[in-house]
């Protein structure tokens, strides 16, 4: 398996992205709506 050194950028990009994932289970579970995901090729909701 090739090993791969990301950069200070793509590092904050990433972590980023973790928060903004956060952020909206939160706000998915505060508004009480569902979360549409792909999951193995198919639209898939998930109720909070």
């Amino acid at each position: 398996m090739k090993t791969y050194k990301r950069t200070p950028n793509q590092t904050k990009i990433i972590e980023g992205m973790d928060k903004v994932y956060e952020k909206l289970i939160e706000f998915k579970k505060k508004m009480n709506s569902e979360l549409v995901i792909l999951k193995e090729d198919k639209i898939v909701r998930i109720k909070p």
